[in-house]
């Protein structure tokens, strides 16, 4: 497999596919800025897949390197491993929900598997500030109104947490 060169990232997430990073990789650089292909490297002869299929994709999505592999169906995705998109505001939510959802399947709280099978996690960055202020009665009436949603709706977390 082909190595990851970063200048500051230690690690690296690799997302193994069956036959369809490319697809994967050039949905995702579509959906986020600053996103980029860095590299790609290919089968050759021998290998399990015929010469010439993408092997390995590196790439990159707001800053944060990835390397998908099309490495046959012997492994898929589940929930246990997921990937948080912190955003701003509500505008940013819409976006990247409706943009990683489609095609794909909209599950609770913020959570969603895109077309390829990768799961998503959509939330504001204010969330972690609603639901740990110290006091554990407005956390708990964000967390009732989190527990109520797929997409989240900031407006309805704050309006929680200031009743």
């Amino acid at each position: 497999m082909a190595a990851i060169e970063t200048a500051d990232q230690k690690i690296t997430p690799c997302l193994w596919f069956v036959d369809n990073a490319k697809d994967a990789v050039d949905f995702y650089i579509s959906v986020f800025k600053n996103a980029s292909i860095d590299k790609v490297s290919y089968y050759t002869e021998g290998g399990p897949m015929p010469k010439g299929t993408v092997l390995t994709i590196s790439f990159t999505l707001a800053g944060q390197s990835f390397l998908c592999l099309n490495g046959g169906p012997h492994h898929s995705f589940n929930d246990a491993v997921s990937f948080v998109v912190n955003c701003d505001d509500q505008e940013e939510i819409d976006y990247y929900w409706n943009s990683l959802a489609n095609e794909g399947k909209e599950v609770q709280c913020g959570w969603l598997i895109d077309k390829f099978g990768v799961s998503w996690q959509v939330v504001p960055r204010k969330l972690g500030e609603l639901l740990s202020s110290g006091d554990r009665g407005k956390s708990q009436k964000v967390m009732s109104a989190l527990m109520k949603m797929k997409k989240l709706d900031l407006n309805v977390l704050t309006e929680a947490y200031n009743e």
